[in-house]
């Protein structure tokens, strides 16, 4: 009796974990249509970059209140153009989906940025934390996480440089 118990119950937890769904993914359509959204963001080709969003995406880059797509496409235009090159380290990025508890489809994205300055060859790096909600294979929320302070300061450097030689002529 005891082991028919003890068998019972085998089954039983045998039956329940085969019962649970995949949560995590290594690769997904998702994750291709993010990793081909870096690809367009590289290559600057913007129409490309956009046609993966939702058009009432909402885009949070290191705060609570949400950029339009025009909007943030016309801050990367203004931030890439000031950089030489630009692009992620892919030999090290880390990539994955999940489907969280209410069964939203997030992708997660780790991966250091670097840049070169146009201005004066200062090469940046920058590591870029993106979490992606995607719906019906759009995205439809993004957060942008990174410190900019080396950027910020790069920016205001080369600002305050232009704005002394122009006081001197």
């Amino acid at each position: 009796m005891k082991k028919l118990f003890l068998f019972g119950l085998a089954v039983i937890m045998f039956a329940a974990c085969q019962n649970k769904p995949q949560r995590y993914f290594a690769e997904s359509a998702e994750i291709n249509t993010l990793k081909a959204g870096i690809a367009a963001y590289e290559a600057g080709d913007w129409d490309q970059w956009t046609g993966h969003f939702a058009d009432t995406a909402k885009i949070f880059v290191n705060s609570p209140d949400p950029l339009t797509i025009a909007e943030r496409v016309e801050g990367l235009k203004a931030m890439t153009s000031a950089m030489a090159s630009y692009g992620f380290n892919h030999d090290k990025e880390y990539i994955e989906m999940v489907l969280d508890k209410d069964d939203e489809t997030w992708v997660y994205y780790w991966a250091m940025h670097k840049g070169t300055l146009a201005a004066n060859n200062k090469e940046l790096a920058i590591p870029v934390h993106l979490a992606v909600q995607f719906v019906d294979g759009k995205i439809v929320e993004e957060h942008v996480y990174f410190d900019g302070t080396a950027m910020n300061a790069e920016f205001a450097a080369l600002a305050a440089a232009t704005e002394a030689a122009e006081a001197t002529e």
